[in-house]
């Protein structure tokens, strides 16, 4: 009687251990993906990221993990674990109203944020990874889930574990029909020494093979934690040094070589001196700057500013740099005008940056209308370089699309105008967007300096700003180094 009761009990435990096995805790994963301002910094706000997940997201209830990190193209993942979708949404809405995380959340490009929430049964054990790859996708329209679901179990065994650094895979799903695979890794050159293989892996095929490839979202990054050596860019430092009119800041003034510091606006004498004096005789109030756009390029920072300066002015400044000093300075400015014909102001519009893989392309691009369209007169290429369906324009006197173009070069040719372009001195870029500075004449034949900023999509021009403005006669310059 005794060997039977033993027995049963036995199996009793066995029983109540596949059962425990059979129900795994289901929590949820949060995946957000964005890119930050280009008029952020990206060390401060790698220090702030470090701030919230102290100071706010994990005294939230039903917190468990939160990871962040950064891609080579700028993008940022934050995964945040969670016990439940309930508390995932909490958070996420006291975030949202929270002003203690409002200078993080500002510095976040609202247009390119994404975020998924998935169920998941996998508990977080890769606590040492510092790099990690996010892959969430569909499946395919009427695809077998049992199967599906046998193949991506498969993945783990017969491919990643079995490679040297890899630390963990974790998969879920949302009741969008959403899916997620993650793979911790301990470095991210061992996760890039297997990607070709496993591309080329049978259960890799299978498993890829299933997906709706149009919906594929991969992403793989650096952990922010294992970063060295961030350090303030030299854009960063170009946006403070702006900002500086606003705040008063003296700081940004030491990014300025003391010895070499050569002024290409003709109204400022040149040095370090030059800007001082500019400075000293601001209005009462002093000069204020609103910088929209910032990008760099080499040695080289562009940016596209709203200033308060003796007037409000739409402006591009360039700053050239050596061994992290500004040496030299251009830019062109034009007083605010009204809406355009298509009411697009000098400002407005798309801010994101991305494509920086494609910065060189996009380059050529510009300089290849500027040279054949503008330089060349070869209008018949002109939907070479712009895209026909889509061309949203900012200059305050032409509206959108080719038609606008078209319509604005015939009128100047009707009135005995002339917007001509003699010389490109220089084309300037990161990512989707190219700043153009050219000379030449314009309207009754003033000499006139151009600034272009095109924004660029499937190597075509979408979107353009413009600052026109009248070089002053010699007679009239406050230094010797000329307009470019």
């Amino acid at each position: 009687m005794k060997t039977k009761i033993a027995a049963l009990s036995l199996f009793a435990i066995a029983l109540a251990s596949c059962n425990n096995e059979d129900k795994k805790v289901e929590t949820v994963l949060e995946v957000t993906s964005f890119h930050i301002k280009t008029t952020a910094s990206e060390l401060e706000f790698n220090t702030l990221d470090a701030q919230i997940e102290e100071t706010f997201t994990s005294k939230q209830p039903g917190y468990i993990k939160r990871q962040s990190g950064v891609d080579d193209q700028g993008r940022y993942v934050v995964l945040v674990y969670w016990k439940s979708q309930a508390d995932a949404k909490a958070s996420m809405d006291k975030f949202m109203a929270d002003a203690s995380v409002a200078n993080y959340a500002n510095m976040i490009e609202g247009s390119t944020m994404k975020m998924s929430r998935f169920t998941i049964t996998d508990e977080f054990t890769a606590s040492n990874s510092t790099f990690t790859e996010v892959m969430t996708f569909k499946t395919n329209e009427g695809a077998n889930a049992e199967v599906f679901n046998k193949v991506n179990d498969r993945v783990g065994p017969e491919f990643s574990e079995k490679q040297t650094g890899f630390l963990q895979r974790i998969t879920g799903k949302n009741e969008a029909g959403e899916q997620v695979a993650l793979a911790y890794w301990d470095t991210k050159s061992n996760s890039d020494a297997v990607i070709n293989d496993f591309m080329n892996a049978p259960v890799a095929k299978e498993f890829m093979g299933m997906m709706d490839q149009s919906s594929i979202d991969m992403i793989r990054y650096q952990s922010l934690t294992s970063l060295k050596n961030v350090a303030l860019t030299n854009k960063d430092k170009v946006v403070a040094l702006l900002n500086s009119f606003n705040t008063g800041d003296q700081t940004p003034i030491s990014y300025i070589n003391p010895d070499k510091y050569i002024q290409h606006n003709l109204g400022v004498a040149d040095g370090l001196k030059g800007f001082g004096e500019l400075m000293h005789n601001a209005p009462e109030g002093g000069f204020k700057a609103n910088v929209i756009r910032a990008f760099q390029d080499g040695d080289y920072v562009f940016t596209h500013t709203e200033y308060e300066f003796f007037g409000p002015k739409a402006a591009f400044d360039i700053f050239r740099f050596e061994d992290g000093l500004i040496v030299e300075h251009w830019d062109n400015l034009l007083p605010v005008q009204k809406p355009n014909p298509s009411g697009h102001t000098q400002f407005d519009g798309t801010t994101a940056l991305s494509d920086l893989d494609k910065t060189e392309a996009n380059k050529a691009v510009v300089r290849g209308f500027i040279e054949n369209v503008l330089l060349g007169h070869q209008m018949d290429k002109v939907a070479s370089y712009i895209n026909p369906k889509e061309y949203v324009q900012h200059n305050p006197a032409v509206a959108d699309g080719l038609d606008g173009f078209g319509a604005a070069m015939k009128y100047f040719a009707e009135n005995g105008l002339v917007m001509e372009y003699d010389n490109l001195h220089m084309v300037l870029g990161q990512g989707n967007f190219v700043l153009s500075v050219s000379e030449g004449k314009f309207g009754k034949g003033d000499h006139t300096a151009y600034y272009d900023l095109f924004r660029l999509e499937n190597g075509l021009m979408v979107e353009h700003w413009d600052v026109i403005a009248p070089i002053p006669a010699k007679s009239e310059w406050k230094n010797e180094n000329g307009k470019f």
